[in-house]
């Protein structure tokens, strides 16, 4: 996601089943599954998790123990996997998005394999096919987040679109992230990137500043300290609006009891950057045949159904069923924005510059 590894894949996911993770190894020591050839390591970032008995299933299927590394948040652990090519630290790596696939894949990370499953993922989400050097496994989206309540009070419609959010109705509403620190700020430069243009999106960034929109480090500061929607509708901030993520509504029902109509909060869908997670099997791993059958796992249904209640995005496979708190709650954006990972890879730091020049005061 993450890089989706914000939202309440940290604040909620955290608290889930992660520790009951078949085996689970928090610090980074640089042994490889290869040790035991009937264990398989892992590498991913601080927000992975998934429920007590998936893996489980799968040791049951394989024989396979699954050693889980974490690395940080997912461009640290990305960066430790490119520093550690040469001597690969496990045997498969999870956590890459499209916003830093190309680097990796560069860097020549990834053996090719093609995971079994595969037929099952729509072709926009597989960014290396015909190569298989890496297995999309999840998907989501980085929006405009709105509260219902304030708009409602107000009498006022929330915005659907990226233009709507320069209009004066909206001054000083909106709180984002910054690009250069926060997974969610560069997926929303990205969106406007993909919208107005290399040529256009400055222009669009001085207009959005010029009515108001705050910019804060991270993810954590601008929903839980600044957006008014967090906490189900109880949020401490003064801003309705919030670059967050499209999953985000639903994760604000997670503990509501009774569960509301309709979640406290909303996404402007025409503003909206798909993320998508991919996993691939580390070049030179040591258990390189438990690593594929991991691949094969992690495209598998029951993983695949997993993950929405565990990491708080979809999957890939089409046909994964989605659990009743995406589809009563949840809205999946008809067209979101999106980039080719290489065009990201070739001006990611270049916009990112500019944008700070326009963004930061």
């Amino acid at each position: 996601m993450h890089t989706m590894t914000t939202h309440a894949r940290r604040a909620v996911a955290a608290s889930t089943a992660v520790l009951a993770l078949a085996l689970v190894a928090t610090a980074c020591s640089g042994s490889s599954g290869g040790e035991d050839s009937r264990t398989v390591t892992l590498v991913t970032h601080d927000s992975f998790a998934a429920s007590k008995g998936v893996l489980r299933q799968f040791t049951q299927e394989t024989g396979y123990k699954v050693r889980v590394l974490r690395g940080g948040d997912a461009g640290a652990a990305v960066n430790q996997a490119v520093l550690n090519k040469d001597n690969p630290q496990g045997d498969v790596f999870f956590g890459v998005d499209n916003t830093l696939l190309s680097r990796p894949l560069d860097e020549g990370v990834f053996a090719p394999y093609r995971a079994k499953g595969l037929e099952k993922v729509p072709e926009r989400y597989q960014a290396d096919k015909g190569r298989h050097r890496v297995t999309p496994v999840d998907t989501g989206e980085v929006c405009v987040n709105y509260d219902r309540a304030y708009f409602a009070k107000k009498h006022l419609d929330p915005p659907r679109t990226l233009d709507d959010l320069t209009k004066p109705r909206y001054r000083n509403l909106l709180v984002t992230e910054n690009a250069a620190t926060s997974s969610p700020g560069l997926a929303f430069l990205l969106a406007t990137v993909d919208r107005y243009g290399t040529k256009g999106w400055q222009g669009y960034w001085k207009k959005l500043r010029a009515n108001g929109a705050e910019v804060v480090d991270g993810w954590e500061q601008a929903y839980n300290d600044r957006f008014s929607g967090s906490r189900g509708g109880k949020g401490k901030g003064d801003k309705p609006l919030v670059v967050s993520y499209a999953s985000s509504p639903p994760v604000e029902v997670v503990d509501a009891k009774p569960k509301p109509k309709q979640a406290p909060t909303g996404i402007a869908e025409d503003t909206c950057f798909r993320q998508t997670e991919y996993a691939g099997l580390l070049k030179g791993a040591g258990n390189a045949k438990g690593g594929k059958a991991l691949l094969d796992f992690l495209l598998g249904k029951r993983f695949q159904e997993d993950l929405p209640l565990q990491m708080f995005v979809r999957p890939v496979r089409a046909d994964a069923k989605l659990p009743e708190l995406f589809t009563r709650y949840g809205q999946e954006p008809d067209d979101p924005a999106t980039l080719p990972p290489q065009k990201i890879a070739d001006n990611r730091e270049q916009w990112i510059k500019t944008w700070t020049s326009l963004a930061v005061k």
